[in-house]
């Protein structure tokens, strides 16, 4: 259990470990690629960590002792591991890896913790059917754990029924300049995080495939360019950022965060427009963001569909804003590594947040005269990263704030607790 000192304002410089999405992302592109490559600044974290011991597993060589990694590709050939894939519970990697799989020869299983059981997976296994993967979910849910028969990717074209999760887009493009003939992919309905589409595509082309997209990221054309191998800058984890950015934005302090260029390819940096909206100021140069709190925060009316990690962290801010925010758009929060938008609202309504949870959205009465004073209490994480996070910097101004199972930033953020240290100094 961890307990949170409150503290008056922030004012604090930092850096934050590189970006999970796009470290994930690096990592299979180099996997796949032919020659060896350097990522520079990569997360080092237990979710990096299930990613890359898959590909070693798979046969290819990752070198991940330094502060930079090296990935010897293979060039597309994926060997078939002696035994089932276990990623925990992480989803990127589930989806990524399980693409990656079907490039092989034989059979692949791929395994996860229990919650990782409760996950959806089954728009990725419908699209990798329509390119000829002989794919399904062991238990007949739809979720992991999984069973591919490989006999690689044919191409062609194929359709992924729902865009719900960027995920899935992401692992289908990552694989597809591998199959066997020119690739194209539809999605059908909405496609949300596609911030998250875009910077895969932008990784993609640092490793010398370019993917044509239609505005709208509702059809894709994938060439048989295969991956070309090379040195990768990795900049730093927004969603990280993001806890140090409410920080300062709920105490009245400030805050740079030196590696956060601007632009981002994380969409999860759209949560600084947000705090501007809600008072906050901005200085921005090519390195990194300085934000300094107002005196007094305003509620504000947002649709996160596309951020919609930081979502929690907003919510926060919100429980310390005057009048009401509305965080639309946030249905795909269920399907994180717990239910995050019933979490947000129970943890929330704990500490004496004025709170609604509907469907998609989060309603949250901030401060005002009617307002209940806000008390500590202990926060359940339900081994979720971003719940231990968020609801820390919530004790910075709220007393008597305890966090249980705290270790679980572990999976994206192993030095977190060390690094909310210094915001005391």
């Amino acid at each position: 259990m961890k307990e949170i000192i409150p503290i008056q304002r922030i004012d604090t410089k930092m850096t934050v470990p590189g970006s999970k999405s796009i470290t994930q992302r690096a990592l299979i592109a180099a996997a796949l690629a032919n020659g060896t490559s350097s990522l520079i600044g990569p997360l080092s974290s237990e979710d990096t960590h299930y990613t890359s011991t898959a590909l070693q597993e798979m046969g290819i060589t990752v070198d991940n002792s330094g502060k930079d990694w090296t990935v010897s590709g293979s060039n597309g050939t994926i060997h078939t591991p002696g035994k089932p894939i276990f990623l925990g519970n992480n989803g990127t990697a589930t989806r990524f890896l399980t693409s990656v799989a079907s490039l092989g020869a034989g059979i692949f299983q791929i395994t996860g913790e229990k919650r990782m059981e409760e996950r959806p997976i089954s728009p990725l296994m419908s699209a990798l059917k329509g390119w000829g993967v002989e794919i399904e979910s062991i238990k007949g849910t739809g979720c992991p754990p999984l069973e591919i028969d490989a006999k690689g990717i044919v191409g062609g074209k194929t359709i992924l029924p729902e865009g719900k999760s960027s995920q899935y887009l992401s692992s289908l493009l990552l694989v597809a300049p591998y199959a066997q003939q020119p690739a194209s992919l539809e999605v059908l309905g909405d496609v949300y995080s596609k911030p998250y589409v875009t910077m895969t595509m932008a990784v993609m082309k640092s490793f010398g495939v370019e993917v044509k997209a239609a505005a709208d990221l509702s059809h894709f054309q994938i060439p048989n360019q295969h991956y070309q191998a090379g040195e990768y800058h990795i900049e730093g984890d927004a969603s990280s950022a993001s806890y140090f950015f409410a920080a300062a934005a709920i105490t009245g302090g400030t805050v740079t965060i030196d590696n956060i260029p601007t632009p981002s390819l994380q969409g999860d940096a759209a949560l600084l427009e947000m705090l501007e909206q809600m008072g906050c100021t901005l200085e921005k140069s090519a390195h990194g963001v300085t934000l300094s709190g107002p005196k007094k925060l305003r509620g504000v009316e947002v649709d996160m569909a596309d951020c919609p990690d930081v979502a929690p962290t907003l919510a926060i801010v919100a429980s310390q804003a005057y009048g009401r925010t509305v965080i639309k758009n946030i249905a795909h929060l269920r399907i994180k590594e717990c239910d995050r938008l019933h979490v947000m609202a129970k943890e929330l309504a704990k500490i004496g947040a004025r709170v609604q949870e509907l469907p998609d959205t989060l309603i949250i009465e901030g401060l005002g005269d009617n307002a209940p004073p806000m008390h500590g209490a202990e926060i359940e994480t339900y081994n979720d990263h971003r719940i231990a996070m968020c609801f820390a910097v919530a004790g910075l101004v709220v007393p008597g704030m305890k966090i249980l199972g705290e270790e679980c930033v572990a999976k994206s953020f192993p030095d977190f607790w060390q690094r909310f240290e210094k915001i005391y100094e």
